[in-house]
């Protein structure tokens, strides 16, 4: 995720952030497939030639011959450096292996990626979002890595439960985790100083009593709410506090018209209602406004980070409240897969497990891209007061990751992200978008099961 502006992570030319996270968790919607597959199915453009996995024992590392591996991955904006500097160090350090980085927006990453495979043209190991596993494990796009965790001696206790979990689908592994990353709440220090707000809110209370006080002290709408791109990440923590779930675990369901769901849509749209928040927010101007020195505080990624460092502005960021009755927030998770090949190749494979064992043990320097190590060991060596994450990093018992449903992003992105769309917006009240919208995505969510295999 290349987590910046106007390099964000889930946006790229010519695409929005919601087509992104369509092709993204869903890489193999039909319409795309078909259109990328040269006018097969959608199942067949997706699905690369039968070929058997190499079965060959992983033990960490690669002592065959000189091989070269293609990597890719969407690190375009203030994190490609980084990893580019992980690249030509693995280079340096392993004589017998060459890797070349294709870098691109995500959003054409995910929907090159069936096609290439399927022509016999993809890459050897890519870095993939958590929720975009599924559905390219279900097309069989990416294969198991069960043998490169055993292979490296990796288990659940030395990764936060949750983000060693991720990487499973249907009782296989197929992504190593290298990093987390998730929403926080950044604060201008010169408009909370204005305000005499002596720290960052932490629950309800404190953030309203915060806001009041910000626009008395003269920081009008000191907080913006989008109305698309993060609306839906906003809304899905808040969600998670007041104790709802967006979907069942069956996959068949959308079940974030709860009372929960309605709860958390309701707090948004008060805060337009209480003068908080401009009436019309669009995608992204909340953080532009931020960066400009209008908007005390904004909720958004902690890949903003290093974007803000660019500016003159006195920030600072730190968890978001906790709004409901418990502490959550979402996030995501950057994971290395590897490819499905038309024609394995035993040398290949070896050094593609290599290369992905040691990324993975790299993740204390990935860090200064402004992610959070998966690795337990790593995510602590790197909470420093330099990495300016380190506040967010201390709370990941709270964070939340979707359900590992196929597609579901692809779902989100036409029912959920419009219901929240249409209540901040006021063309409908809370209750009737969430209910309307969730009933659109079970319907989807049935067709994907019936798609992707139940």
């Amino acid at each position: 995720m290349s987590d910046t502006t106007p390099s964000a992570p889930h946006e790229s030319a010519g695409l929005d952030r919601r087509t992104f996270l369509a092709l993204g968790a869903g890489a193999g919607a039909s319409a795309l497939l078909a259109g990328c597959g040269g006018g097969k199915s959608a199942d067949d453009a997706a699905k690369p030639p039968a070929a058997a996995s190499p079965t060959k024992e992983f033990t960490g590392e690669y002592t065959g011959p000189n091989v070269e591996l293609q990597y890719w991955n969407g690190f375009t904006g203030g994190d490609g450096p980084f990893m580019k500097k992980l690249v030509d160090t693995f280079n340096t350090e392993h004589k017998n292996i060459k890797v070349t980085m294709n870098t691109s927006q995500w959003a054409d990453f995910y929907a090159k990626m069936p096609a290439a495979v399927q022509g016999g043209k993809g890459p050897d190991v890519v870095a993939m979002h958590m929720d975009a596993i599924p559905a390219n494990a279900a097309r069989q796009i990416v294969v198991p890595l069960d043998d490169v965790a055993s292979g490296l001696k990796l288990e659940e206790k030395d990764f936060y439960p949750l983000v060693w979990k991720a990487g499973v689908y249907k009782d296989q592994r197929y992504g190593i985790p290298l990093d987390v990353h998730s929403l926080g709440m950044f604060y201008n220090k010169a408009e909370m100083k204005k305000g005499n707000v002596a720290e960052p809110p932490k629950d309800a209370a404190s953030f309203d009593a915060a806001l009041q006080a910000l626009d008395k002290g003269g920081s009008k709408e000191p907080f913006w709410v989008p109305n698309r791109w993060p609306a839906h990440l906003i809304f899905l923590s808040l969600l998670w506090q007041y104790g709802g779930e967006p979907y069942a675990e069956n996959g068949e369901e959308a079940t974030f018209n709860s009372e929960a769901g309605v709860k958390a849509l309701t707090w948004m749209t008060d805060q337009i209602k209480k003068g908080y928040s401009p009436k019309n927010v669009a995608q992204d101007s909340q953080y532009t406004a931020f960066k400009n020195g209008k908007g005390a505080i904004t909720w958004d990624g902690i890949w903003q980070i290093n974007d803000l460092k660019t500016t003159k502005l006195d920030w600072a960021v730190a968890p978001i409240p906790q709004i409901g009755d418990k502490n959550a927030v979402w996030a995501n998770s950057h994971n290395f897969c590897m490819v499905k090949q038309a024609k394995p190749d035993q040398n290949k494979a070896d050094a593609s497990r290599a290369f992905i064992g040691w990324l993975s043990s790299k993740s204390k320097e990935w860090a200064g891209a402004a992610m959070i190590p998966a690795r337990n060991s790593e995510r602590t060596a790197a909470e420093t007061d330099a990495n300016a994450q380190t506040a967010i990093s201390k709370q990941i018992d709270a964070m939340r990751f979707l359900p590992p449903i196929p597609a579901v992003g692809e779902v989100q992105a036409q029912t959920l992200e419009v219901a929240v769309q249409e209540a901040v917006l006021g063309r409908k009240a809370p209750k009737a978008a969430l209910d309307d919208n969730a009933s659109k995505a079970g319907k989807l969510m049935k067709e994907n099961k019936k798609k992707f295999g139940g």
